[in-house]
């Protein structure tokens, strides 16, 4: 890309902020540059681990094909998405909650050859912009408690609102309410062990906080657009040694 002199020198800048990740990829939305951030919440420490790659190669296919559209909009449009609230996938399997920055980037004839992202997590006390802030207890009350039988009502209690000030905030920071947030948590964890592990299928939707098997399979069909064992298959065919 002819920007990556800028990009290199842009880049310097948030290696001094250590909590910022910042990412450029091309117009086919492989990565061509990484910070040392977002490399940790991948679980990386070599830019040759991500260098070249898609999110596909990363995440959960759902989500890798929610990133990938709204980089083609970008990219497309040539309109910016300004700090919008994203769940991310960290390493460990959990999933956080970013605001997440995307420029459309253009060479000398402006034509768009790609673009550059910062992303900030927005889900721990102390990291939170001020509109997000007050939320903060209660998104880690949902993380910890997600495969428990949460009270929406003790969720809201944790950030001292109401269920209704709650429900009202998460749809207008989130676009998504408090109960669809910890069935995306749910979900995640799910996807987790199915990939991860040789478990039951029914035995992952007691674990992860569904109510059975049955209805494990049709949330997880309505996000995913595969049964779960299914996705297992899919999931295992993909990760396996090509010969």
């Amino acid at each position: 890309m002819k920007n990556s002199i800028s990009i290199t020198q842009v880049s310097g800048l948030f290696t001094a902020i250590p909590d910022v990740s910042f990412f450029v990829k091309d117009r086919q939305s492989l990565f061509v540059h990484v910070n040392d951030c977002f490399l940790r919440i991948h679980g990386y420490s070599d830019p040759s681990d991500m260098i070249g790659k898609q999110d596909f190669d990363f995440h959960p296919p759902a989500l890798a094909a929610e990133y990938f559209a709204e980089d083609n909009r970008v990219m497309e449009s040539g309109v910016p998405v300004y700090d919008q609230s994203e769940l991310v996938t960290h390493h460990s399997g959990m999933p956080r909650w970013y605001l997440i920055t995307k420029l459309p980037l253009s060479d000398d004839q402006n034509k768009i050859v790609g673009l550059a992202g910062v992303m900030r997590q927005i889900d721990q006390p102390g990291d939170a912009p001020n509109d997000y802030q007050r939320l903060t207890p209660s998104l880690e009350y949902a993380l910890k408690n997600c495969c428990h039988n949460v009270s929406i009502p003790e969720m809201a209690k944790q950030s001292d609102l109401s269920t209704s000030q709650l429900q009202r905030d998460f749809r207008k920071l989130f676009r998504m309410s408090p109960g669809e947030y910890i069935m995306r948590l749910r979900l995640q964890l799910a996807r987790r062990q199915l990939i991860n592990s040789n478990e039951p299928v029914g035995q992952i939707a007691s674990d992860c906080g569904f109510f059975d098997q049955s209805h494990f399979t049709r949330a997880f069909r309505k996000h995913t657009g595969l049964a779960p064992s299914h996705y297992r298959r899919q999931a295992w065919k993909q990760s396996a040694p090509k010969e």
